[in-house]
């Protein structure tokens, strides 16, 4: 099928950083053009003269099935936060993290996120749901301590178990997760990653999220956790260091040896007042892979990328007193082709260039908000200025999702009118 993106301004995000004017065409689940007016017969066309092209945004840390959570853990000190977080955790069912999955997906394509990594267990049950929406997840099932676990059975292996039925899956990517260093000694962490090597999927896991999490290991241990990390040889080029907050010169050099990741989630940081500020520009100094997450909907309350990758930038430029840190490209890029890389698909994902996935969000040209643009500003109005409510059309792998701000794939009223009462069973305790 050949659909057709008609008259459009195009954020390529290619290795140029071109923005051209034209048709993007997409010929089944790849994009073949971009830019030449295409002179054939489309199966489909959308015009959409005056509107903007970008590519899929990429949230490389979030637990979607949480969805249906919020505002029941908010204004709470991080202890008391995490216990009540993980006493309705033990109880949950498979209907209800379905539920909270495609509402979490629902949310996320209505803001321009295509592509999102997931940090939980029952991924099995997440991937079906995501499927169902028709977004892509990299699934990651969450491993720890079999002792420290309300998983049935070793949760390494529940992992192994839940790849192995996934792995041929479209749009499904399954990887390997890591809860943290809390709750991980060393033989899970090293089990985990060897896994992750034999079979080449992505390795996720929290990291020096608070300065607690990174004193208590360093008196267990007598190193901070990206130091022990590296030296067991856990760090390498398909892991994603969620949050990296605390961390010292030391470890983001090692962190840049190894190659890997990190997805800073500034809002969740911010809300849950952990303190620490993602070393941003120490990481783009050294060559550690800078992404953005927007960890789940108990600590952030939204799956918003577009709002946290403005305030990414701000939070960067306030705490540094320097208005020139993580520019508009640099949050561009961050939340497009830097996620891509972090995932291990910067091949197929990120930008739109012939040859790539088409992952493809069509934003309202003409709102108050965007205008002026130009080819000159367009970039950082999409920094600065850009509102979810700009999002019109959102197609993933060549499936649109939504289109005309309406949801294609899942009964919206259904979703949402079940979430209150999944809402009432899991948190009025």
């Amino acid at each position: 099928m050949i659909t057709v993106f008609r008259n459009a301004w195009i954020v390529t995000q290619n290795a140029g950083r071109e923005i051209v004017k034209g048709d993007v065409t997409v010929d089944g689940d790849r994009i073949v053009s971009v830019g030449p007016v295409f002179n054939g017969t489309a199966d489909r066309e959308i015009d959409c003269t005056g509107d903007i092209l970008m590519p899929g945004l990429i949230n490389t840390h979030t637990h979607v099935a949480m969805s249906v959570m919020k505002g029941v853990v908010d204004d709470l000190l991080f202890p008391d936060f995490l216990n009540k977080v993980f006493t309705i955790d033990a109880d949950r069912t498979d209907d209800d993290l379905a539920l909270g999955t495609k509402l979490g997906c629902m949310e996320m394509m209505a803001s321009g996120t295509t592509t999102f990594v997931d940090l939980y267990y029952s991924e099995d049950v997440i991937a079906k749901a995501t499927q169902e929406a028709g977004l892509r997840g990299v699934c990651c099932w969450c491993c720890l301590d079999e002792d420290k676990t309300t998983q049935k059975g070793n949760p390494v292996q529940n992992c192994k178990n839940f790849y192995s039925k996934f792995k041929n899956e479209r749009k499904i990517i399954p990887g390997v997760g890591l809860q943290g260093v809390y709750v991980c000694n060393e033989d899970t962490c090293v089990e985990a990653k060897a896994f992750s090597d034999e079979v080449e999927a992505p390795l996720t896991f929290h990291l020096s999220e608070t300065r607690g999490e990174v004193n208590d290991h360093k008196r267990q241990y007598g190193m901070r956790p990206a130091e022990w990390l590296s030296h067991i040889g856990v760090l390498g080029p398909r892991a994603i260091a969620a949050h990296s907050a605390w961390l010292t010169m030391n470890e983001v050099r090692l962190m840049a040896d190894s190659g890997m990741s990190i997805s800073s989630c500034p809002v969740s940081n911010m809300k849950l007042a952990t303190g620490g500020v993602a070393p941003i520009p120490e990481f783009e100094k050294y060559g550690v892979n800078v992404s953005l997450g927007t960890d789940g909907n108990t600590t952030n309350n939204a799956l918003d990328m577009i709002s946290e990758m403005k305030i990414l930038g701000l939070l960067q430029k306030s705490s540094r007193w320097d208005p020139t840190v993580t520019p508009a490209q640099t949050l561009l890029d961050i939340v497009t082709i830097n996620g891509a890389k972090a995932i291990g698909m910067a091949d197929s994902l990120g930008s739109i260039e012939p040859g790539k996935y088409a992952d493809i969000v069509v934003l309202d040209g003409k709102a108050p908000n965007l205008r002026p643009f130009l080819p000159e500003n367009l970039v950082a109005n999409l920094a600065y200025s850009l509102s979810q409510s700009n999002v019109k059309t959102v197609m993933c792998q060549g499936d649109i999702v939504y289109e005309d701000r309406k949801f294609m794939t899942l009964d919206v009223e259904k979703i949402v009118d079940a979430s209150e009462d999944a809402w009432k069973k899991l948190c009025l305790r």
